[in-house]
């Protein structure tokens, strides 16, 4: 089940997406909330309620005539207004890798717990522009992540048990300002002002019996699902990263485990990956201008596309404008 919010008169909507078609859920049933904070707020019968639907919609053809072209609609981020955004830092290669950039050795506390961050949970956004300030554009780089959004409420959740809590998977572009990024780090507090301005996510969310078949094996001494989901990023069409999820080393059940631990989790809470190795310019001109000093670094530019690519999760396309 693919699940779309969009804009229709200003109002926000859910719709399930279908061979290209957005189904408008309002227009089917009047039971179902408008919007999936709400749904996903009735945990595991929230969801059933929206595959039932979907199963409606797939069986009863008199309901075919209710489609929606998907680049006919104004689409949002899946989850607009989440309670909380954190971000992991899941990808070995990536951390290795940019640590290695900075002449640093591996650190040993990434194999002892999933570390994450708290991002602006009031700048989510889906496709589409994003408008940044002057300085944002001072090394503007994209990152190529995956993200879950939580249903059910949980506290002190094993890792075990950690899947049942997960509604689906999106795609995410961790936007970050690196100039300003790394001027607070220096403060060892942070990131903050380098990621707080804008986060993308879309173009909806897939539930997780829809990726069954790509799921795989986790890392050795790690537990929890995890999906072979080739992911790959463009620039202006021209392809800079690619990756899969099945690389990561902390799998999302054990990040679910380390959030919780003497902290609720609530319904539309969001945590993403981190970054997949190869997934940022700023790995990119590490590992270039460490192989040969005279290589020509590449950021985000003014009117720059930036397409994610993920299997099953669709495309998220964005536009960087300056406000």
């Amino acid at each position: 089940m693919r699940i779309v919010t969009y804009l229709e008169h200003d109002i926000e909507r859910i719709g399930l997406f279908l061979d290209g078609l957005v189904y408008p859920c309002h227009l089917i049933s009047k039971e179902l909330p408008t919007d999936l904070l709400s749904i996903l707020q009735q945990g595991d019968a929230g969801l059933a309620q929206l595959q039932s639907l979907n199963q409606k919609i797939i069986s009863d053809s008199n309901l075919q005539h209710l489609g929606i072209p998907i680049d006919q609609l104004q689409i949002l981020a899946p989850l607009p207004n989440p309670p909380s955004f954190r971000d992991a830092y899941a990808f070995r290669q990536h951390v290795e890798t940019s640590r290695a950039n900075r002449g640093l050795e591996m650190i040993p506390e990434f194999d002892q717990f999933p570390v994450f961050y708290f991002s602006n949970h009031q700048a989510i956004q889906g496709g589409g522009k994003v408008k940044c300030m002057p300085r944002h554009f001072e090394h503007l780089d994209f990152e190529l992540e995956v993200a879950i959004i939580i249903h059910k409420k949980g506290r002190n959740i094993k890792a075990a048990e950690a899947d049942s809590y997960i509604a689906g998977l999106m795609i995410l572009n961790d936007i970050s300002a690196r100039t300003l990024q790394i001027e607070e780090m220096k403060l060892n507090l942070g990131p903050a002002k380098g990621k707080d301005f804008a986060s993308a996510f879309g173009p909806y969310l897939v539930t997780m019996d829809e990726l069954a078949s790509y799921k795989t094996s986790p890392k050795e001494g790690h537990i929890g699902a995890v999906y072979d989901l080739k992911m790959s990023c463009t620039v202006n069409g021209i392809q800079v990263s690619s990756g899969s999820m099945a690389d990561m080393h902390w799998t999302f059940a054990e990040i679910i485990e380390r959030v919780s631990y003497g902290v609720t989790l609530y319904p539309g809470d969001i945590i993403g990956s981190g970054t997949v190795g190869t997934g940022c310019f700023l790995e990119l001109n590490g590992t270039g201008k460490r192989k040969d000093p005279n290589y020509q670094e590449q950021w985000l530019q003014k009117g720059d596309i930036v397409e994610m690519e993920v299997t099953g999760l669709g495309k998220l396309s964005n536009t960087f404008i300056e406000e």
